[in-house]
């Protein structure tokens, strides 16, 4: 019984951080970087310039790009991601309705860009650290990244560049200038709120049982792990799990140690440098192996 009031209040606090975190995003867009003509990248970038082209209500449109994205996000990380991704964005589009008919906090296009990308930063931040997702293109390039030599910063980085060099065709150099620099601010901001947060992240799970949380692993996410045997000084025989992954990955890996062992112990680890295909491992690939 108390397991489950704890639960509840756990996915109680997770939904309730992921409103925040929306709220703040959809604020810091409608309020500061698109009456400036501002862009967001990714999929809200795409919608900002069809709206602005078109007067398309900017919320169906991130609502309705990002279906696709969704779910390959869903197809390649699981259930948790699509419920957490669904409510997002739902809300995202709600808000971003809300908060158009609000006035622009300021004209002056630098620190709309400052304030603005940094608070879009903190929000969206928020949602990436419960698990949730506002934009469903770092899901994609988790999926090309797994297929090719680019890691998913790069996709990311790449299909930015790309919608800032349209905007800059038609609206102009100046505003996909100070566009590129609200998205560098914007995943710096990411960044530290999502504890620090790269691209690439290593975990070590101390577990009694590891062959079981291994293959749910590499059911749920498509991730390869390495078993070490170890011995606790207290608790006796243990297993080590390794295991490289993703940024918008941790959130359910954390879920299946939760579920599949309560008291395996889990450590996150900065990656700088990955070299080789570790983290790009993909099921075809083992299979054959295996």
């Amino acid at each position: 019984m108390e397991r489950i009031k704890s639960k509840k209040l756990q996915n109680l606090v997770i939904y309730f951080m992921l409103t925040v975190g929306v709220i703040l995003a959809a604020y810091a867009l409608e309020t500061f970087l698109i009456p400036n003509t501002i862009l967001d990248g990714g999929v809200t970038g795409i919608s900002i310039i069809i709206s602005k082209l078109t007067n398309i209500p900017l919320s169906l449109l991130v609502l309705l790009i990002n279906i696709p994205f969704v779910y390959v996000g869903y197809k390649h990380i699981g259930t948790g991601f699509l419920l957490r991704a669904i409510y997002s964005m739902v809300l995202f589009s709600l808000a971003l309705s809300y908060f158009s008919y609000f006035e622009s906090v300021t004209h002056q296009i630098l620190l709309a860009t400052i304030f603005g990308g940094g608070l879009l930063g903190v929000g969206v931040g928020l949602v990436i650290h419960f698990g949730g997702c506002v934009d469903g293109t770092e899901s994609v390039a988790l999926v090309v990244s797994k297929k090719t030599a680019l890691s998913v910063g790069q996709v990311v980085l790449i299909f930015n560049l790309v919608i800032y060099l349209v905007a800059g065709t038609i609206f102009g150099i100046d505003r996909a200038l100070y566009s590129l620099l609200t998205y560098f601010i914007t995943f710096k901001v990411i960044d530290f709120v999502s504890e620090g947060l790269e691209q690439a992240k290593a975990a070590l799970i101390v577990t009694e049982k590891g062959t079981d949380m291994a293959d749910e692993i590499f059911k749920r996410l498509g991730r390869t792990v390495t078993k070490i045997k170890g011995k606790g000084l207290i608790s006796g025989e243990k297993e080590v799990l390794y295991c490289v992954l993703t940024r918008i990955e941790i959130f359910e890996l954390k879920k299946i140690c939760e579920e599949m062992d309560q008291s395996s112990f889990i450590t996150i680890l900065e990656v700088s440098e990955i070299i080789g295909e570790h983290i790009k491992n993909n099921r075809k690939k083992i299979k054959k192996t295996n």
